[in-house]
């Protein structure tokens, strides 16, 4: 899962703007002033980074996109510690493991996608993404899943036209704030004190349930009751965002 790029001038325009949008998304978490990252002046393209830093709510999100081992052992630990936590598939990962995704949902955890592939969209032309983000919504809604709309972009790599693309095919984008980057096995402890030390309110914890996440579920075990001892309650994706749009609805 490490991620390697080579800069051409095909690619550079695209860079440029991840920049731009690591520098401003930095700058409105480090201000705390509101509950998106946005590219534009309207508020018309957003990204959900974090939600109300008044609040004790924070959510727990995981992302997947191959194997079918660990992920049972980290359904175990949130059904353990009575966690409501969000998943972000791939489309091809669902396609493979049409039941895990049943069990994922009847333990009532919320589903967002990854889009089809899991590519990074900056690697990609227009055009590509434009059809990888019709084929996960096509795969989902032959799964089952027609209300899913939330996504993710493949290792969290976007752009303003990215976005754009996400939002008219009625896709809520979603980022996070806290990630203590488990895939890399970092040892189980690593992963509890980042977590443990990072978490503040509102914030959204990335996490991932693919098979390279060997230490994740351990980690769990001291993470969920930890968290809840701090006064944290644990909410899905969906309620930040509603939240967040109550918000900006009052502010404006």
């Amino acid at each position: 899962m490490h991620h390697f790029y080579v800069l051409s001038a095909k690619h550079w325009k695209r860079w440029a703007t991840v920049v731009v949008f690591a520098f401003f998304a930095a700058v409105f978490l480090w201000n705390g002033q509101g509950t998106y990252s946005t590219f534009s002046s309207t508020d018309q393209e957003v990204v959900l980074a974090k939600g109300n830093k008044d609040e004790p709510n924070i959510s727990l999100t995981f992302n997947i996109s191959w194997g079918e081992e660990k992920v049972h052992d980290i359904l175990t630990q949130l059904k353990k510690h009575d966690v409501q936590a969000t998943f972000f598939v791939s489309g091809e990962w669902a396609e493979l493991h049409p039941e895990i995704l049943e069990e994922i949902t009847e333990q009532k955890h919320e589903l967002g996608m990854l889009g089809y592939r899991y590519k990074s969209y900056l690697e990609q032309e227009t055009e590509e993404v434009q059809r990888d983000l019709v084929q996960a919504k096509e795969t989902f809604d032959k799964l089952g899943y027609e209300e899913v709309d939330l996504l993710r972009a493949p290792s969290g790599h976007l752009n303003e036209e990215v976005i754009e693309l996400a939002e008219n095919q009625g896709f809520n984008v979603i980022q996070w704030n806290v990630n203590p980057n488990d895939w890399e096995n970092p040892g189980t402890q690593a992963i509890i004190d980042d977590v443990m030390e990072e978490t503040s309110n509102g914030d959204i914890i990335l996490l991932h349930a693919s098979d390279s996440a060997k230490h994740t579920a351990d980690s769990l075990e001291t993470i969920l009751p930890g968290l809840k001892n701090k006064k944290y309650k644990f909410v899905p994706i969906s309620e930040l965002l509603n939240q967040a749009h109550a918000e900006s609805e009052i502010i404006d």
